[in-house]
C-alpha cells in the first residue's frame, strides 16, 4: 500500500528533524542543522536495508517514489524563501550577491548542457525527413 511508503518517509523526516535540532543545540545554533538532508539520507539507508525492503517495493514503493519526486522542488522552494528573507534583512549587498549568483547560474546552464552532452548537442532529423537513394 502507498501509505506504508509515505509512513517510512514520515518516520525518516521526524527522526532527521530531531537529529537536526539536536545538532543545532550541540553547536549552539538556534536552528535546525541539516534535518531535511539527514532525513533523506535516512530514507536512502532505510531503502537499502533488507528489513525495510517490503516498504519500497510494489505498491508501497509508489509512496516513496511520489515523495522522492516532490522532495527536491519543495526543499528548493523552502530554501529559496529563507534565502530571500535573509538577503532582504541582510541589506543591499546581500541582496545583490544573491541576484548575482542567480544570474551566473542562469548563464552557466548552456555551458553545463554542452559538457553533459559531450560537446555540441546532437541534432536529430525530423520524423518527416527521409533520405532518398
Amino acid at each position: 500500500m502507498v501509505i506504508y511508503g509515505v509512513a517510512l518517509l514520515s518516520a525518516c523526516l521526524i527522526l532527521g528533524l530531531a537529529i537536526g535540532e539536536f545538532l543545532g543545540v550541540l553547536l549552539g545554533v538556534d536552528a535546525n542543522v541539516g534535518g531535511v538532508g539527514i532525513a533523506m539520507l535516512l530514507l536512502v539507508a532505510a531503502c537499502g536495508l533488507p528489513a525495510f525492503r517490503f516498504l519500497v517495493e510494489g505498491e508501497s514503493g509508489a509512496g516513496v517514489r511520489f515523495w522522492s519526486a516532490m522532495y527536491i522542488p519543495i526543499v528548493v522552494a523552502m530554501a529559496a524563501r529563507q534565502n530571500v528573507v535573509a538577503a532582504v534583512d541582510g541589506g543591499l549587498m546581500a541582496l545583490l550577491a544573491g541576484v548575482g549568483a542567480v544570474l551566473v547560474s542562469f548563464a552557466l546552464v548552456p555551458v553545463l548542457s554542452r559538457i553533459g552532452s559531450g560537446g555540441a548537442a546532437p541534432r536529430s532529423k525530423p520524423d518527416s525527413y527521409r533520405e532518398t537513394d
